[in-house]
């Protein structure tokens, strides 16, 4: 009995070691645990189910008549249907990357219906389908929750001129706020939603750029103050706007003056060299791109007097005429808030609809994510609907093409991004027509200069 007990023991100790090992990798490391053991068990039942699999969710077709004969003469086996033709397995840290050719007949939508069916035949945690070219669709797996503990991929570095990697896909790639594609953009999302960490990462990205950044933040400045070494204009009230707003629609006309003055030129001229927009111009003529960041829109639409309600409709109308002419002259907008609806006043659901590029983080009310993405992906209401509390910026992003997918900003301690906007704060462009309203940056206070040398007491 002794015997049985102490090979008990010394079987059973290390199983249990290593399966409770595994259970808390599972738990608390996933991304080690994909690593290590997830990513060799997936990509052998990948391969050992493939075909199986693939006939199971109706993706396997009738194979030709010329292969049926041929397996029919020459093995004598039942003519089965075929798979579509997949490449290579290409591992990540993050999950897997297959292609499929996909047969006659087929289209992509046929393999993202059965991308549930796929995600639990494999044992991953999600399957996304893309379109690489006309027949072939790449999936990717996902071993893991990739949104609860976000970590940028390596890749997701600099996306060029304007744009910017802010957050994180859940299929693990890299969400790029890019404004050369997406001119102007509408964060929604309430209090602790995350919503300040998605500026903030948005605006250390910009700051490494040569662009000019502006900023409205009516809440007396605590949002965007601490970047003010790397802003070229700052208002923090309303009235200060309704002075900064101007001077912008000033910046764009004049911009509008010299796009014209490079269009009336020689009819000589090549026709790549007339341009409609400032990144036609020559690189030495090309004015400073400007992106216009404005936190709690709200508090520019509310009013207590009659004078106020003037001073309010020409902010609106301003930025109106920003969002609808300003990408030709190079300034684009950010516009955030808690809530962005009708109900503010005149000319919110007109600039609103201006603003193609949409994330919603957690609301308050389904109407609120309604104003956000109602209008251009409307099943995308119900996942913003559905954001726990406890995950701080995860959001919903979607455009006007109808796509949407959750993502999630990673954490960005606020001295982290102020000190970037000091170590790039050289790159500040010096624009004329925004002097007035550059913020006072304090200087830095010096600390006395150490000594190397010990005081001597005096003698008495």
């Amino acid at each position: 009995m002794a015997d049985v007990t102490t090979t008990l023991m010394e079987v059973g100790g290390p199983v249990a070691a290593s399966v409770g090992g595994a259970a808390y990798l599972r738990a608390k490391h996933p991304a080690a645990y994909w690593s290590t053991m997830g990513l060799p068990v997936s990509a052998v039942r990948l391969l050992a189910s493939y075909g199986s699999v693939m006939d199971a969710c109706g993706l396997a077709v009738p194979p030709s008549r010329l292969r049926a004969w041929a397996t029919h003469t020459l093995t004598r086996r039942e003519v089965r249907p075929v798979p579509p033709r997949r490449g290579m397995l290409r591992p990540s840290t993050t999950g897997l990357r297959l292609r499929l050719r996909l047969a006659p007949g087929q289209e992509p939508a046929d393999v993202a219906a059965s991308a549930e069916r796929l995600r639990h035949a494999w044992g991953v945690h999600a399957v996304y389908v893309s379109t690489v070219r006309p027949g072939v669709v790449e999936l990717r797996l996902v071993g893991y929750d990739v949104l609860r503990k976000v970590r940028m991929p390596r890749e997701a570095g600099d996306g060029g001129l304007l744009s910017v990697p802010v957050a994180l896909r859940e299929d693990a790639t890299p969400f790029v706020r890019d404004y050369r594609a997406v001119p102007h953009g509408l964060t929604l999302g309430a209090t602790l939603s995350g919503k300040s960490m998605f500026l903030r990462h948005l605006i250390a990205g910009l700051a490494r750029q040569p662009v000019a950044l502006v900023g409205i933040d009516c809440k007396r400045g605590v949002e965007l103050a601490p970047f003010a070494p790397r802003l070229s204009a700052l208002a923090t009230d309303p009235a200060q706007a309704g002075e900064l707003l101007p001077a912008l629609i000033d910046l764009m006309e004049d911009r509008y003056d010299l796009i014209k003055a490079r269009q009336g030129i020689a009819p000589t001229t090549p026709d790549e060299e007339i341009t409609s927009d400032i990144w036609g111009l020559p690189e030495d003529e090309r004015p400073v791109p400007v992106v216009l960041l404005v936190d709690e829109v709200a508090e520019l639409f509310l009013v207590a007097t009659r004078k106020d309600e003037e001073r309010r409709d020409e902010m609106v109308t301003q930025l109106i005429r920003l969002a609808q002419l300003g990408r030709a002259a190079g300034i684009y907008l950010e516009v955030c808030g808690q809530r962005f609806g009708a109900e503010l006043g005149k000319g919110a659901t007109m600039l609103r609809a201006q603003l193609t590029g949409r994330v919603c983080h957690r609301v308050n009310d389904e109407a609120s994510a309604k104003m956000a993405l109602g209008d251009i992906a409307p099943e995308a209401v119900g996942a913003a609907c559905a954001i726990p509390p406890n995950m701080p910026g995860l959001a919903v992003a979607g455009d006007t093409s109808g796509g949407w997918t959750r993502i999630r900003t990673p954490y960005l301690p606020l001295m982290n991004a102020a000190a970037t906007c000091r170590d790039f704060a050289h790159l500040a462009p010096d624009l004329p027509a925004l002097k007035a309203f550059r913020p006072r940056v304090p200087a830095s206070p010096v600390s006395a200069p150490a000594t190397l040398l010990k005081p001597l007491p005096a003698a008495d």
